[in-house]
C-alpha cells in the first residue's frame, strides 16, 4: 500500500486587497462616535476577483451586510455581489412603489455564497460610479440634514463640493438618486441626505475616507462657527442636575419602577446615562418641545422609538410624587403610541410591537434606556445621546425639523425591518432578566453565574473578594453581560449598595441567589459562641438581609421575580460535629417556606436547592471544611468527593455545575408555578429525603 504524506494545514487565504482596505477603513471610521453610531452606516469597495466557475476575472462589490457594525466589521460581515448583475437591476426596477422587491433581487446578484445578507443600502453602493463609497450617520451631518433649511445650510457650508439630496426612505430609488448626483456633479465628494446622514465616495479607499472625514469635520466646524451658544434655551429653574451622589441615589431608586413600566409588554433590561450633554439638555427650556419632535435619522428612531417619555417635574420633587407622575405619564404614553400606530398602520402593516417607551428622560437625574438585552438598552441610550447632539446642532443654526411622523412610521414598521426581526433567533430562557448571585467569586456561586449568563441573564457577580468577582464577571464577557460588585452579606450598607449597582447597571433585579456561605466543622463542646454567631451571621442573617432588599426592588418593579436559597442537605439531615453549620442551613431552609408564603402575592417565587458533597471547586471545602470533614469520616481529603459519591444512591459525585443546573431549572420558566420547594442535588441521600 502506498503511503502519502499528510498535507500541512493551510492558512486562511488573505482577503483581496480591496476587502482588506475596506475593513481597515471601516474600523477607523467606526471607532470614532463622531463619525457614525453603533451598527450605523455602511461602507463598500469595488474590485476584481476570479470567478471559480469560469476562471475569469469578475467585477465585484463588497459592502457591509445587514446588521453589522463598522467598528468590528470582519470579512464575514461583508456581502459580495456581481456588479454587472447588480447594475442590470436598473432595467427591471418596477418603480418606487415596489422598490422593496429589489432587496430580494439582490440575492440573484450574489457572488458564490454571497457572504452576509445584503442591506437595504446596497443599491447606494453598487449604482454609484465610484470604487469606494461610505454612508455614515455623523451627528454634525445629521444636524444639517435635519435643519429646517438644510439645503441652504449645506450650500453655505460646502459650496459645490457636497450636494443636498432631499429625504427619501432608504432603498433602490435612493441609490438611483445618489448615482445621479455623482454623475451630474463630477466635482462633488459626497452628499447630505435630508433627514438621514451623509454619503461620500472616492477613487481609492484612502480618498473615500478622507472625503467622509472632510464632510464630517467641515459640518462640525460650520456649526461651531455659526451656531448660537444656547440652542436649547434658558435654564429651567429646578431642572438642573442634582449633585452626583444624590443624582445616582435617586436614579437607583427610580430605575426599578421605570424598568417595570417599560416591561409592561415584554421584559426589558435598562441602562442609565447621566452624561453632561443629557443633563444639560433636560435642564433647558426647549427640551419638552424638542423631545416631543422625536429623533430623525432612521437608525435613531428604530432603536429609540418615535419619541421618548419625558418626566415633567423638577429634579428635587419628592420621590413618591415623581413615581406617581411617572405612572401617569406611562399610561398616557401607551395611549399615544397606540394612537400613533392606528393613525398610520395599513392593512399590510406588521402588528404593533409594544407601546412602552424605549427612552425615559428624568430632568436633573438623567436618561433610562431599555432593550431586550443590556447591549440593546445601552445602544438605545447612545443613539438618543446622538439625537441630542443633532438637535443641538440643528437648533444652533436653524430649527430642528425631523422627517414627518408618517415617514417615521414607514421606517419603524417597514416590512423589511419586520423580516429582519423574524430572522433573529428566539430569545434565551433568561433573556431580559437580571440575576444577582452572592458568593459568586468561586465554586457553586461561580458555576451559577456562568449558567445564568449562558441562559441570557445579565449577572451581578458579588463576592467579599472583589478580585474574584471581577475575574468571574470578565469570564462572562464584560459589562453588557455581567458586572462585579464587592459584597459582604453581613453588611447592610454594602447590600443596599449592591442593589443600587444592579439598578444603575441593568435597571433592577429579577433573580437573586443566596449562595454566600462558610462552614466551621467542630463538635458541640468545641463550638464557640463566635463560631455559632459567624455561621448564622453569614448564612441565616445574610440571606434574610439579601432577600429583604431583593423583595423591595422586585416589589417596586412589579414584574415578579425569583429568590433561590442554596441551602444544604445538612438543613434536614443531622450529622455529627456540625451544629453551627447545620442549624444555620436549617434556618435558611425555613426562610424559603416563610418567604414563599409571604411574597407570592407579589409574583415572587422562593425556592431552595439542597446540595451535598460538592467538593471540587468549592471555596468552603478549600478553606478548611474539607479537611475537617475528611477527618470526621476517616478518609484522605483528596478522596472526599469520591467518599461522598459512594454513600449516595446514584454513586455519583456532585459538582458545582449540577447545583447551577438546579437553579436554572427553578428559574428558567418551566417551573413557573412552583414556589416553596427544596430541590435535593445530592445524588441521592435517603436520610435527607424531604418528608
Amino acid at each position: 500500500m502506498t503511503s502519502h504524506p499528510t498535507a500541512a494545514p493551510t492558512a486562511a487565504p488573505e482577503p483581496p486587497r480591496p476587502v482588506a482596505d475596506l475593513i481597515a477603513r471601516s474600523h477607523r471610521l467606526g471607532a470614532d462616535p463622531r463619525n457614525t453610531n453603533y451598527a450605523g452606516g455602511n461602507t463598500s469597495a469595488q474590485g476584481t476577483a476570479t470567478d471559480p466557475a469560469t476562471g475569469r476575472d469578475v467585477e465585484l462589490l463588497w459592502v457591509k451586510g445587514s446588521g453589522g457594525d463598522l467598528g468590528t466589521l470582519t470579512a464575514d460581515g461583508l456581502a459580495a455581489l456581481r456588479l454587472d448583475r447588480l447594475r442590470a437591476l436598473v432595467d427591471v426596477y418596477p418603480g418606487v412603489e415596489r422598490e422593496d422587491e429589489m432587496v430580494a433581487a439582490f440575492d440573484h446578484c450574489l457572488h458564490g455564497r454571497g457572504g452576509a445578507a445584503p442591506s437595504i443600502d446596497t443599491a447606494m453602493h453598487g449604482l454609484v460610479e465610484a470604487p469606494h463609497v461610505d454612508h455614515l450617520h455623523p451627528d454634525s451631518g445629521i444636524a444639517l440634514a435635519c435643519a429646517a433649511d438644510g439645503e441652504e445650510l449645506t450650500r453655505r457650508c460646502f459650496g459645490d463640493r457636497v450636494v443636498w439630496v432631499p429625504w427619501r426612505r432608504p432603498g433602490f430609488q435612493l441609490g438611483l438618486d445618489i448615482a445621479a448626483v455623482r454623475r451630474d456633479n463630477p466635482g462633488a465628494i459626497g452628499c447630505v441626505l435630508g433627514g438621514h446622514g451623509i454619503t461620500a465616495w472616492g477613487d481609492t479607499s484612502d480618498a473615500c475616507e478622507a472625503n467622509s472625514l472632510e464632510i464630517i469635520r467641515t459640518a462640525a466646524d460650520f456649526l461651531t462657527e455659526h451656531g448660537r451658544p444656547d440652542p436649547f434655551g434658558e435654564p429651567l429653574p429646578g431642572y438642573g442636575a442634582l449633585p452626583e451622589a444624590e443624582r445616582r441615589e435617586r436614579a437607583a431608586a427610580l430605575a426599578p419602577v421605570v424598568r417595570g413600566l417599560a416591561s409592561t409588554d415584554r421584559p426589558q433590561l435598562g441602562h442609565f446615562d447621566d452624561a453632561p450633554a443629557v443633563l444639560d439638555f433636560l435642564a433647558r427650556a426647549e427640551h419638552p418641545r424638542l423631545a416631543a419632535l422625536g429623533t430623525s435619522c432612521p437608525d435613531h428612531f428604530l432603536r429609540t422609538k418615535v419619541r421618548p417619555l419625558v418626566l415633567d417635574r423638577p429634579a428635587d420633587t419628592p420621590l413618591p410624587e415623581l413615581l406617581d407622575r411617572l405612572r401617569e405619564l406611562h399610561a398616557a404614553y401607551r395611549e399615544e403610541y397606540r394612537a400613533y400606530y392606528e393613525r398610520h398602520a395599513g392593512p399590510d402593516s406588521p402588528p404593533m410591537r409594544g407601546a412602552d417607551p424605549a427612552v425615559v428622560l428624568v430632568p436633573g437625574v438623567g436618561m433610562f434606556s431599555f432593550g431586550k438585552d443590556a447591549q440593546t438598552a445601552r445602544v438605545a441610550g447612545e443613539f438618543y445621546r446622538n439625537a441630542v447632539n443633532v438637535m443641538r446642532g440643528a437648533e444652533s443654526v436653524s430649527r430642528y425639523a425631523p422627517i414627518e411622523e408618517s415617514e417615521k412610521f414607514r421606517i419603524e414598521y417597514w416590512e423589511l425591518e419586520e423580516a429582519k426581526l423574524r430572522r433573529m433567533p428566539p430569545p434565551a430562557a433568561l433573556a431580559g432578566r437580571v440575576a444577582l448571585v452572592t458568593g459568586a467569586g468561586s465554586g457553586i456561586g461561580r458555576a451559577i453565574a456562568h449558567r445564568l449568563s449562558a441562559e441570557g441573564a445579565a449577572v451581578v457577580v458579588t463576592d467579599r473578594d472583589e478580585t474574584a468577582a471581577r475575574t468571574v464577571a470578565g469570564e462572562l464577557g464584560g459589562r453588557d453581560r455581567a458586572v462585579a460588585v464587592p459584597l459582604d452579606v453581613t453588611d447592610e450598607e454594602q447590600i443596599a449598595a449592591a442593589f443600587r449597582a444592579a439598578a444603575l447597571a441593568y435597571g433592577g433585579v429579577d433573580l437573586v441567589v443566596n449562595n454566600a456561605g462558610l462552614s466551621v466543622s467542630k463538635p458541640l463542646a468545641e463550638t464557640t459562641a463566635d463560631d455559632w454567631d459567624l455561621q448564622h451571621r453569614v448564612m441565616a442573617r445574610g440571606s434574610f438581609l439579601i432577600s429583604r432588599e431583593a423583595a423591595r426592588v422586585m416589589t417596586a418593579q412589579g414584574i415578579g421575580g425569583d429568590l433561590v436559597y442554596i441551602s444544604s442537605k445538612n438543613g434536614v439531615f443531622a450529622g455529627p460535629n456540625n451544629i453551627a453549620y447545620g442549624a444555620a442551613k436549617a434556618d435558611q431552609a425555613h426562610q424559603v417556606r416563610l418567604l414563599a408564603a409571604e411574597l407570592g402575592e407579589q409574583g415572587i417565587r422562593v425556592n431552595g436547592v439542597n446540595p451535598d458533597g460538592v467538593v471540587r471547586g468549592s471555596g468552603i471545602f478549600a478553606g478548611g471544611w474539607g479537611a475537617k470533614r475528611a477527618a470526621v469520616y476517616g478518609v484522605p481529603e483528596s478522596e472526599l468527593g469520591a467518599f461522598y459519591a459512594q454513600r449516595t444512591l446514584l454513586k455519583r459525585e456532585v459538582l458545582p455545575e449540577h447545583v447551577a443546573n438546579a437553579v436554572f431549572a427553578l428559574t428558567g420558566g418551566d417551573l413557573s408555578h412552583t414556589t416553596g420547594l427544596h430541590v435535593p442535588v445530592d445524588a441521592g441521600v435517603a436520610a435527607a429525603f424531604l418528608r
